[in-house]
């Protein structure tokens, strides 16, 4: 027998931004990427995640 949840929306200052939804993204797949056993190169993977953040900044700011 399954549980029904009710889905509450979230209110705008519930909502994170772009940055913080990709922020949450990134951190959440740089964990998935170095569990795997497999070699992936973190730096690389930090700086293309860094460049995002810094456009997002200015498409927020501007």
């Amino acid at each position: 027998m399954s549980t029904e949840q009710q889905i509450k929306p979230l209110s705008g200052a519930e909502c994170p931004g772009p940055r913080e939804a990709f922020t949450d993204y990134c951190e959440a797949e740089f964990e998935n990427r170095r569990n795997t056993g497999e070699s992936f190169e973190e730096q690389d993977y930090r700086e293309a995640m860094e460049m995002v953040l810094r456009s997002l900044r200015t498409l927020e700011e501007g």
